[in-house]
């Protein structure tokens, strides 16, 4: 077993594309922070969610799947970062997400998802961990589409 690590970037501002809503900083954050205290909206299957603690930069969150209950610690740095450590349990070996906010020049902003788990790299595993990584970018461009729903709707505050 080692550490599977995968990174991509998404970017958020296109000067190219006048159809693509421009985003700032600050309003990317407010969508992001969505998706720590209203994350059902961001994973499917999840049921529900309950904050455990709250302390300072740094909340411990139960998150209810039905047939699985994973726990995760989401740490931040506004408007920076956000970091998901998630537990390993029965069924998943946990592993952690942190998405950064880059902006290389003023308006330019990309997200940059960082995956790290845990999973055997031989045999079949090998050919899944590609599938893994897919999923994982789907899931987060789904995560900046839904962003840009919540924010064309004036719900994310």
């Amino acid at each position: 077993m080692r550490a599977m690590h995968f990174e991509h970037l998404v970017q958020i501002n296109d000067p190219a594309n006048p159809l693509l809503q421009f985003l700032s900083r600050e309003q990317l954050w407010r969508g992001l922070w969505q998706r720590v205290e209203n994350p059902m909206i961001f994973l499917p299957g999840l049921e529900s969610c309950q904050i455990l603690e709250r302390a300072g930069s740094g909340w411990l969150r139960q998150l209810d799947f039905g047939a699985a209950r994973i726990r995760d610690r989401v740490t931040f740095v506004e408007p920076e970062w956000l970091r998901f450590d998630i537990e390993a349990g029965a069924g998943h070996p946990g592993g952690s997400l942190v998405i950064h906010l880059e902006e290389p020049e003023p308006g330019a902003l990309f997200l940059r998802f960082v995956y790290q788990t845990t999973l055997n790299l031989e045999g079949a595993e090998r050919q899944y961990m590609e599938y893994v990584k897919s999923a994982y970018r789907e899931s987060d461009l789904e995560t900046v589409r839904v962003i840009r729903l919540l924010l064309a709707e004036g719900t994310c505050q």
